[in-house]
């Protein structure tokens, strides 16, 4: 899940780039909807969408419930708001039979995310697999909504991971919640995670982001998971998604515990996203969320004329 990239003082490099073509076309997502149900083995309303790409175009992770033959199928019709219950799911192979060789990446065999469709209520979990391939943990959301649910997970003896997604319902009250104003600065739990840079469609940004506690710098950050920072950036509307770690590994003399972390971001439109930092310190894991909007698209050379020649 990670990129290779340069490490410069007191900071960790972070790399993301979405493998997806411009002009994917529109945004918008479906509904949420708090009564609405969802199918094991159907793909949700964006698979369908998805499948209507034209050739050359990439698909962003996490929009499709099926790729190269592998398929994310929920056991568990819905998910429980407030008190956990049981979620469960498998990785069906391109045999049809449940996948259960992993390669571990970042300590774990495979990353859960869960958010609601609006943004908010996310999480990063680790589920617990069983011998005839079924994974499942005690999971409960904060509130009633649709949910996109993202197993992100190489099997063994594959090359490169994958990212497939699926909608799952939490049933009641659903209740929206606008996406919040993009903003440089994020707080949680005393810390405030300040992001410096731009996203730029089509270009190599620059982001860095600074950890402060109580108005101090943060120099001792833990590993979590291998690592100094977990990234997760989601796009408004259809929720592409995307799961990045630093390059290098604490310890190695080369990667700073903090202040900064510094990435390079690519993104493959204009509008909206959700980017979500996990950093762990005093022994607790904490998310920092931001919105941050990409603009206008970096130029592009214009092509030589040869219509003279």
């Amino acid at each position: 899940m990670g990129t290779p990239l340069k490490l410069g003082s007191f900071a960790l490099g972070l790399v993301f780039v979405f493998s997806a073509a411009f002009g994917l076309g529109s945004l918008a997502g479906p509904a949420d909807s708090a009564t609405a149900t969802t199918t094991a083995h159907s793909d949700g309303g964006h698979d369908g969408a998805v499948a209507a790409a034209g050739p050359g175009e990439h698909v962003p992770a996490g929009l499709q419930i099926t790729q190269d033959g592998y398929q994310l199928q929920p056991l568990s019709p819905a998910l429980a708001v407030g008190r956990p219950q049981p979620f469960a799911f498998r990785i069906a192979g391109p045999d049809g039979a449940p996948v259960t060789g992993y390669t571990t990446s970042h300590d774990k065999d495979l990353h859960l995310i869960v958010v609601r469709r609006d943004l908010s209520g996310f999480q990063h979990v680790h589920p617990a697999l069983a011998a005839d391939g079924t994974w499942s943990i005690p999971l409960a959301v904060p509130a009633a909504g649709q949910y996109r649910v993202f197993a992100d997970f190489r099997p063994a003896g594959r090359a490169e991971g994958l990212t497939l997604g699926a909608d799952v319902p939490a049933p009641g009250d659903y209740r929206p919640r606008p996406l919040p104003a993009a903003s440089r600065t994020a707080t949680v739990d005393g810390y405030t995670v300040t992001l410096e840079g731009d996203l730029v469609p089509g270009a190599s940004s620059k982001l860095t982001l600074s950890i402060a506690k109580d108005g101090a710098p943060v120099t001792d950050l833990q590993p979590y998971l291998g690592a100094y920072g977990h990234l997760v950036a989601l796009r408004a509307g259809d929720l592409a998604y995307l799961h990045v770690h630093p390059d290098g590994a604490p310890g190695d003399g080369r990667t700073a515990a903090g202040p900064q972390v510094t990435f390079y971001a690519e993104v493959p439109s204009s509008g909206s996203y959700r980017l979500y930092l996990d950093f762990q310190h005093a022994g607790r894991v904490r998310t920092a969320e931001f919105t941050a909007t990409a603009g206008t698209p970096a130029a592009t050379p214009s092509a030589t004329d040869h219509s003279h020649e």
